[in-house]
């Protein structure tokens, strides 16, 4: 696959998006610490181990394995300004095939949220599936009461699709989220469906 011999590196007006490397790490691991709190009710349990260096480093060994097979594409969000992390955005589970499609997923470290440069992000990797990745639809879950997630969602272009019961286990339970999609040619139109 093309995505394997090159380097992924993708430019917004304020961001670099690019996957993890082991230089990341301490600036990684004190956002997380310092956004745990506001990152927690809308994640997976972390392990025990999980802001180590051991486990960052097995993170970016998934990283590159996952772009050069083309499984996923796990990129960190890095302003330009300051080179400093704001958080990462990962197209996963990319299916091929007449599926064509992808699951995103996103964190934004606390100071760094609602200052727009996920919904930057977010854009970016869109266009970067559709138009280099050559994927059909883009997919998205939040959980229902994360009124922020689901507006970004909706101002990204992502539209409401419905709600699966039990879909992951968030803060050591499994709960159910609302599900959206983009799609590279979306003909649906507006829809308030959705919207609370």
């Amino acid at each position: 696959m093309l995505l394997s011999r090159r380097k992924v590196r993708i430019e917004t007006e304020r961001l670099t998006l690019r996957p993890p490397v082991h230089a990341d790490f301490h600036g990684w691991a004190a956002l997380r610490l310092q956004s745990q709190p506001y990152l927690t009710p809308w994640e997976p349990s972390w392990a025990a181990d999980h802001l180590s260096r051991k486990s960052f480093t097995n993170r970016v060994y998934w990283a590159r394995r996952s772009v050069a097979s083309g499984s996923a594409l796990p990129l960190f969000l890095i302003r330009r300004s300051d080179q400093v992390l704001v958080g990462a955005i990962t197209l996963d589970n990319i299916r091929r095939g007449p599926a064509q499609a992808g699951t995103l997923g996103y964190w934004t470290g606390q100071p760094f949220a609602r200052k727009g440069f996920m919904r930057e992000a977010i854009g970016a990797v869109v266009h970067h599936a559709f138009t280099k990745l050559d994927l059909s639809r883009i997919e998205a879950a939040c959980l229902p009461e994360n009124q922020a997630s689901r507006g970004l969602l909706e101002k990204s272009g992502f539209k409401y699709e419905g709600v699966a019961q039990s879909y992951l286990q968030i803060n050591g339970r499994w709960r159910t989220h609302v599900l959206y999609a983009a799609l590279r040619h979306d003909r649906r139109g507006k829809t308030l469906t959705g919207q609370a």
